[in-house]
């Protein structure tokens, strides 16, 4: 259990405002490396896929996704879990979302942001995006609204926007904080991002109803997106994908990734900025909870994949599962079901629960697990349709897996320099759950 004592207001205040308004020589040089690697990984081997085109991808005939639209499930799957765990939370009124549920909120954006970039990616011709909104321009080209990838766009569009608004609009009574803490050009700037905020009652109860309908808003928007991502794939024919259950089968994976990736965003956040004080063991043990349901969830979902494929008595499927079972990639199918299934039920004992270093390794290995996933779901299936004579191999080139570890160096630098101009930590809400001064007389 934890030792610290609970802060008082001002304590509050200079902790949570030193993560902005104090930078030291380790923030820069962790900035300095992220950056690098999303320059070097990302960008520029993006750049030369404009100039030699996608054949620069592993991507073929057989397959024309590849890891970058396996990626883009992977980034959306992981921006589930802030803004809806915050939603829900906040509609419930549970008191332990306070402290974590701003970092949750804005580890959504940043996903949403780096999936919008693997669509772009994969779109080839970057500079033609403007052919997927309805709008009119200079080919009189109109949308295919029956194509479920210009589903993807739409559903993108939509949760940014909500989530953009979401994590501002509780974030002005802090932008007001910072804005009386500081000085120059900072003062000038938070000035115009807490809108003139007072903290009158007015304000706090326009506030209050804002963030709720927007709470209400977000929870089934959230299941409605990735139940769409899954529609790219379900509505299609080909073996291996053509399942009723892959809409709650990526919705509770986004869940289940999301969560894991809050974890090991916690644990930086508390280790790196000194947050004990806020990010607790009972924040800890409740992911870690969720953790175990979501697992079990998933599991089961996978079980009732196989048992469903092998029951409909289709030579088709019976082909599919055989291969990702016993196939090529079998070992990285074995590897998801023991990152994904078996090491989280370690979690059931309350010594690995309370245990930030295990959950960290925890957290990771099953979003390498949730990773290999999509990627599985991708490799396993485009490639090896009904005739063997149309079946193929598909295997990420250089530039695709280059791309994919930069975006993890994208994701973290967007990050960090969220935490340099909005507090990572609710500061007003963190006040709500402390207990109230006495008056002395």
């Amino acid at each position: 259990m934890s030792d610290y004592r609970e802060p008082t207001y001002a304590e509050v205040n200079r902790d949570i405002l030193r993560t902005l308004l104090e930078t030291g020589s380790r923030y820069w040089i962790v900035f300095g490396i992220t950056a690098t690697i999303a320059i070097v990984c990302f960008y520029i081997p993006w750049i030369y896929q404009w100039h030699v085109g996608l054949g620069a991808s592993g991507q073929s005939r057989s397959d024309v996704w590849g890891t970058y639209l396996s990626n883009f499930i992977f980034w959306i799957g992981l921006s589930h879990s802030g803004t809806l765990l915050s939603a829900v939370l906040h509609i419930t009124r549970s008191g332990w979302r306070k402290a974590i549920y701003r970092s949750a909120e804005a580890m959504t954006l940043f996903s949403l942001m780096t999936a919008a970039f693997f669509v772009l990616i994969h779109l080839g011709r970057v500079w033609f995006v403007h052919w997927s909104v309805p709008v009119p321009n200079q080919m009189g080209l109109w949308p295919n609204f029956r194509s479920p990838l210009l589903f993807d766009v739409m559903a993108i569009t939509t949760y940014l926007t909500a989530s953009s608004i979401f994590i501002y609009m509780g974030s002005v009574p802090d932008y007001a904080a910072v804005r009386d803490a500081s000085t120059g050009l900072r003062r000038r700037l938070y000035t115009i991002f807490s809108f003139g905020w007072r903290g009158t009652a007015r304000e706090w109860h326009t506030l209050g109803w804002a963030y709720t309908f927007f709470a209400v808003f977000v929870i089934p928007l959230a299941v409605s997106v990735h139940s769409i991502v899954s529609w790219d794939f379900a509505m299609s024919l080909v073996p291996g994908l053509h399942h009723t259950i892959f809409a709650p089968y990526f919705v509770c994976g986004a869940i289940y990734s999301g969560t894991a990736g809050i974890v090991t965003v916690m644990y930086l956040l508390r280790r790196c900025l000194n947050l004990e004080r806020y990010i607790r063991e009972i924040h800890l043990d409740n992911l870690g909870k969720l953790l175990i349901a979501l697992s079990l969830i998933w599991a089961y979902i996978n079980i009732l994949e196989l048992f469903t494929g092998w029951y409909s008595g289709s030579s088709f499927q019976y082909e599919a599962l055989t291969y990702k079972l016993f196939g090529y990639y079998a070992p990285l199918y074995w590897e998801m079901i023991l990152f994904c299934a078996f090491i989280p039920q370690l979690i059931f004992w309350k010594k690995i629960r309370s245990s930030w270093n295990i959950m960290f390794v925890i957290s990771i290995l099953i979003n390498i697990g949730m990773l290999t996933e999509r990627f599985l779901i991708v490799s396993t299936s485009l490639p090896r349709k009904f005739l063997p004579n149309a079946f193929g191999f598909y295997f990420p080139s250089l530039v695709e897996i280059s791309i994919t570890i930069g975006s993890f160096a994208l994701f973290a630098t967007l990050f960090l320099i969220f935490i340099k101009w909005t507090p990572c930590v609710s500061i007003y809400e963190v006040k709500e759950t402390l207990k109230p001064l006495r008056r002395v007389e």
